[in-house]
């Protein structure tokens, strides 16, 4: 008997999946850029919102909620005379990096060419 051949699996995005929320959630623009902020060391929340240019404090701290539920992210009330709070990248969310740098990197090295291919599909729209 020779060695089984592995089937390839087939790609399927159900509506139930679990994955497909985590994908989602990991994937959603602001929690990339709050985990590549992050990457640096802990920050307050107000920090991380100045860092995040145009996030209201609602989508900031909606985010910050799903991240910190997803492991991705760990949340420390620092007792001090007024509350504040700090958002720390966990092992978990810091193993995100390299996909998330990967990705930069291809946007960033074919901006390029998908900026030609909008402007030939708004061309032909306009046309």
């Amino acid at each position: 008997m020779g060695n089984p051949v592995a089937q390839p699996q087939t790609q399927c995005f159900a509506v139930n999946c679990p994955s497909r929320l985590l994908f989602d959630q990991i994937a959603d623009k602001w929690s990339m850029m709050v985990l590549t902020v992050l990457d640096a060391g802990p920050l307050r929340f107000n920090m991380v919102k100045r860092r995040l240019e145009g996030v209201t404090q609602k989508a900031l701290s909606q985010c910050l909620r799903r991240l910190e539920r997803n492991g991705l992210v760990s949340r420390r009330v620092i007792p001090v005379s007024q509350v504040a709070v700090e958002y720390e990248i966990t092992p978990l969310g810091r193993s995100l990096q390299p996909p998330f740098e990967a990705l930069y990197a291809w946007t960033m090295g074919n901006f390029g060419e998908v900026e030609i291919a909008r402007q030939a599909f708004d061309a032909r729209l306009a046309a």
